[in-house]
Order: C-alpha cells, then structure tokens, then sequence
C-alpha cells in the first residue's frame, strides 16, 4: 500500500496537496503524521528516515519514494490514469500544469503574509501590495478556469484534478485571513468546501492539538 508521510494538517498546506489528490479519488494510503514545530529531533529523524530532504510530504510507494507536493500528484497521475488528475484534452492539460507550476512556486508574498492555521481566529490582516497582487491573480484563474471549463462540473477543470490540489490551500488562506473572493472565484471556493475530502481534513486539522506558538506568530 502506498504510504503518505505528512505534517500538522492544521499547519502543512504542502502536505494537504497530495492527501487530497489520493482522498478525492479513493486511492488507498497509510497517513504517516509527523508533527512539526515541535524541536523534538526525533520528529526531524522520522522525516529524514522517510525523505533525505528533510521534508513533508513523501510518498513511499515499495522501493520508490517521491517528495514534493507537484511531484507526487505527477506520480499519482501516472500509476492511477483512471482518476483523470490532469485533464484528458492536451490543451486543457498544459493549462492545468501551468497553473499549478504557478502556484507551486508563486504567491511568495501571499505565504508569507498569510500563513495556514486553521485554528487562527478568522480575521483581516494588512496585505503588502505584493500580497494584494497574488489574490487578484489567483482569483483570476479561478474564475478564467471557471469560464472555459465550469460546463463540465465546479472545480477548475471541471471535475476535481491536481490544480485543484494544489490551490485547495489557499481557500482555506482566503477564508482565514477574511479575504474577499467574489463572482466565478466564489462558485470554485464553494466547490471545495463541498469537497468531503476536503472537510475531513479541515476536520482533522481543527481537531489537532494547537501550538500557541506558531498560532502567535502568524
């Protein structure tokens, strides 16, 4: 069976990604949590036993292992064609990879001002222009999906994929952080909240025990 190895769902939008992608499609897993934040070394051993990166998420899959969020649904997407992680029309599906090679190595500012918390009391913070520069780009491609591709269902390209793996992180940010989503932008935040994998992570995630520190400092 595969094996998913993964921080504080409170915390880890990296791990949330490819969870997500495996839960929506009913792709069997064993979740292997590590805590994060704690300065235990033991909890930083157990990560490097699993990846020499040092970091969450790794699939380990028998004798393959594979870090990286984009990395892994790539890999999922190959090993289980039938779940359709990218878009079966070509052009769809470089569009698709496009944007979530943007959001994997975009929105600085955004992650920065806005961390994930799930526990973090809902509320507006101040955005850099920077920051304000990255909602309304990702809103954008949410409502640009939406208009090509709402025909065929709600989420980006129609039925869920791995784009909507990889932006699912930043509902949560938006709501949070009291940021305000409108139009076609709004219909795709509904999309994902009616997601059952996706409530059962912020379930989980809720229910995990907060660290006070981290809560203070984002």
């Amino acid at each position: 069976m595969l094996k998913l190895v993964i921080g504080n769902k409170n915390y880890s939008s990296w791990s949330m990604r490819p969870w997500l992608a495996l839960r929506a499609n009913n792709i069997p897993f064993e979740e292997v949590l590590i805590p994060l934040y704690t300065d235990n070394p033991a909890d930083k051993q157990r990560i490097l036993s699993f990846s020499d990166a040092g970091k969450v998420p790794a699939l380990v899959d028998g004798d393959v292992t594979v870090w990286d969020s984009l990395s892994i649904i790539e890999y999922l997407a190959e090993k289980f064609p039938q779940t359709k992680l990218w878009p079966e029309d070509r052009a769809a599906r470089a569009h698709a990879r496009s944007i979530s090679a943007e959001m994997h190595s975009g929105f600085m500012a955004l992650r920065d001002e806005c961390g994930m918390n799930l526990h973090r009391p809902i509320r507006a913070v101040a955005l850099s222009d920077d920051a304000q520069a990255n909602v309304a780009r990702i809103q954008a491609i949410w409502a640009e999906c939406h208009q090509r591709y709402g025909k065929a269902g709600p989420f980006l390209f129609g039925a869920f994929s791995g784009a909507d793996a990889m932006f699912a992180p930043v509902v949560h940010r938006f709501r949070t952080y009291a940021i305000p989503v409108t139009g076609d932008a709004q219909r795709y935040v509904e999309a994902m909240d009616g997601l059952p994998a996706f409530q059962e992570w912020t379930r989980d995630g809720l229910a995990e025990t907060l660290l006070i520190d981290r809560l203070e400092a984002i």
